[in-house]
């Protein structure tokens, strides 16, 4: 198989779909790869590297898109990049449809086949592909969350973990998952009071027993969402229902009710976003101010560290990518579990939670891969 890698056009995001390692391991395999010139320099990785493990370079996106049977991405294709797919080609990428329309429709529109990296279940349910950048995600929340708490970013003047004499910042983390036991481990680790808020029982208990008493983890009900909300001076978003649009659990009367100069900081913007007030930015504008609260919703928070996301999310997508280019779609049908990342086939919503999203048909997808 043809596999092609573009440069990454989102504004400020560095990662590459494909690392030198990677590279290798598909040719030894046999196929062809194909990589944008300069695709890997936001990420600390020269042509030459590629070149010497024998990939092609080729040298723009339109030469790229017409030489693949399969893009490999890390971000939803653009506008421009959408113009250029073609029918039956495999796109392989993060895509959050539910949170973009247009982007949907312009994919159903091309007749490609989009499998999206974040709606992939492994053996247990887990998510595999998104588990990396969610790593990556909620570990920089905090750090981005501590930079805006300074008044310099219009924040309060507050200094995350205190010092003696003087109280740490309240912190409270929305969602215990990936996302938010990484954010939890961090501003645990700067000396925050946190505060985690899940629905799941289970999962609370696995948070006290990490944390050991060092995080408070409460049941989400609608009264210890509110109150802590309120409480604090850091805020993080980090729920998730995979492949639907995030569910609103932040109004914006909690935000006005909110200290001035507290801070929200949106892991969950990629599907739309769990404050009422939140709104997509980029790392060139990360932040803006509502009622004197400021929003902190950049949708590839990972991008800013390129270098340490790209290997980490290569390391988990190479088999799925491996197991693309043996076996073309009958790797879908071997596996239940990458099954769940088609997305759109030919024409055709397959995600349950795209389709009820944007009130489109939905196809099943056994239907598509055994008609």
């Amino acid at each position: 198989m043809k596999i092609a890698v573009p440069s990454e056009i989102k504004t400020h995001e560095y990662r590459v779909g494909l690392v030198p390692a990677a590279v290798r391991e598909l040719i030894a395999h046999g196929h062809e790869v194909f990589i944008q010139k300069g695709a890997g320099h936001g990420a600390g990785l020269e042509d030459c590297q590629y070149e010497t493990l024998g990939a092609t370079l080729l040298p723009d996106a339109a030469a790229i898109y017409a030489a693949g049977d399969l893009i490999v991405k890390v971000k939803e294709p653009q506008s421009a990049e959408i113009a250029l797919l073609r029918p039956d080609q495999i796109l392989f990428t993060y895509l959050h449809l539910a949170a973009d329309r247009p982007q949907t429709e312009g994919l159903l529109k091309s007749g490609c086949i989009a499998i999206a990296y974040e709606t992939i279940t492994d053996s247990q349910g887990r998510l595999p592909l998104l588990a990396p950048m969610s790593e990556v995600a909620g570990r920089m929340s905090i750090q981005c969350g501590a930079y805006c708490l300074e008044k310099e970013q219009a924040g309060m003047g507050l200094l995350l973990g205190g010092v003696p004499g003087v109280a740490p910042a309240q912190v409270t983390i929305l969602g215990g998952g990936v996302v938010g036991g990484n954010a939890a481990r961090m501003a645990v680790g700067l000396g925050a009071q946190v505060t985690i808020i899940d629905k799941n029982p289970d999962r609370l208990r696995e948070l006290d027993h990490w944390f050991k008493g060092r995080a408070v983890c409460l049941y989400g009900t609608q009264h210890a969402l509110e109150t802590a909300v309120i409480l604090s001076d850091l805020v993080v978003g980090a729920v998730l229902i995979p492949g639907a649009a995030a569910p609103k659990l932040v109004t914006r009367d909690m935000v006005r009710a909110m200290k001035r100069g507290a801070v929200l900081v949106d892991v969950a913007i990629d599907q739309g976003g769990c404050f009422e007030t939140s709104r997509p930015t980029t790392h060139a504008d990360p932040t803006y101010v509502i009622d004197d609260i400021v929003h902190y919703c950049v949708a590839n928070m990972p991008g800013a560290v390129a270098r340490t996301s790209t290997q980490a999310l290569n390391n988990a997508t190479l088999p799925y990518v491996l197991a693309l280019a043996d076996h073309g779609l009958d790797a879908l049908k071997q596996d239940k579990g990458f099954q769940k990342g088609l997305n759109i086939y030919r024409g055709d919503v397959t995600c349950e939670a795209v389709a009820e999203a944007f009130n489109l048909p939905w196809r099943e997808t056994q239907e598509c891969l055994h008609p």
